[in-house]
């Protein structure tokens, strides 16, 4: 309203339009006072002029996906922690036109289950909790649309930090997707020991390939498959998945092709594991959750494992992560 008046006001005059329209002269005169001199504004703006910058900073560091409140825990996780209120976060976001990733429903089925196949018995019973690393892993797939076509891409989720522990990006549904995103959970955990790690997937054939189910024994690892045909049955993983589509497929595409997916995940796996707060965790990255557990770096309300979130939450609303 204010830069309406100024490219106006030398034709008709302050008060003449200020008579047209829901402002006061005063209220006009005050803000050009204000604008020529921040000094002259209220403490309220001030701080305002302040915050609003680094809130911005903060959203666009972290993928552009966080809504007001991981805004505000991050502000205080900085170097030097930015005392704010949430509320005041959630104004300034809003001013600004700034908000949080909001997940999409649409989807494509990338798993096929084999009903003739015999598959091991559901270890989990969607109880998707740990104690400790390498207790549990979670495991899925998904697709991305590029313009060369579909590309799929496979997840290894360690449950105790929800850290991606394994993924691999391939233009085909085969095998060996599934398989090299194990092996490299397998190297990323390397010298930790996998004694009594259980694996749990869906019924996807790539999960019950021979190969597969061979490189899980050879490791000592303990395969779990899913008893009930929805995503429920592994809804950890369909969790992770579903801030991957939301936070870096949908935010940032088109995609040319694969490299382009693959180039993506690798960033974004990178910024989720170290970056990333998670809530079931008391708002830390799953990197320094590990961490602490392993006494090297202290968190704040530290407890020993997360809590276990209500399924439906996690996975329909994303409220769990």
């Amino acid at each position: 309203m204010v830069d309406f008046i100024d490219s106006h006001r030398e034709a008709y005059g302050v008060e003449s339009i200020c008579r047209m329209l829901p402002i006061a002269p005063s209220t006009y005169y005050v803000h050009k006072e204000q604008a020529a001199d921040p000094s002259r504004r209220s403490r309220r703006a001030r701080r305002d002029a302040e915050l609003g910058p680094e809130i911005a900073r903060v959203w666009r560091e972290n993928y552009a996906v966080y809504g007001a409140r991981k805004v505000w825990r991050q502000l205080r996780r900085e170097t030097t922690p930015i005392v704010v209120a949430r509320c005041t976060v959630e104004r300034l976001m809003r001013a600004q036109g700034l908000a949080g990733a909001v997940r999409g429903r649409a989807w494509k089925r990338t798993t096929v289950a084999d009903d003739a196949a015999a598959r091991p018995r559901d270890l989990v019973e969607r109880h998707f909790t740990a104690t400790r690393p390498n207790e549990l892993w979670v495991a899925d797939l998904t697709y991305v649309a590029t313009w060369r076509g579909f590309v799929y891409v496979a997840f290894v989720i360690d449950a105790f930090s929800r850290k991606i522990v394994g993924w691999r990006v391939s233009t085909s549904l085969r095998s060996d997707l599934a398989l090299d995103a194990l092996e490299q959970a397998i190297w990323d955990r390397r010298g930790a020991g996998l004694q009594g790690l259980i694996h749990h997937s869906d019924r996807g054939v790539q999960y019950l390939a021979i190969r597969y189910t061979e490189r899980l024994a050879e490791a000592g690892i303990e395969p779990s498959v899913g008893t009930v045909g929805d995503s429920y049955d592994n809804a950890l993983a369909e969790s992770v998945i579903g801030l991957y589509k939301t936070e870096v497929i949908r935010c940032r595409g088109p995609w040319r092709g694969v490299e382009d997916v693959e180039y993506g995940t690798l960033t974004w796996v990178a910024w989720f594991n170290t970056a990333r707060l998670l809530e079931p965790l008391g708002y830390v990255p799953p990197m320094e959750y590990e961490a602490a557990y392993a006494g090297a770096v202290p968190v704040s309300g530290f407890t020993g494992g997360p809590q276990s979130p209500d399924l439906e939450t996690v996975h329909v609303s994303g409220g769990g992560l």
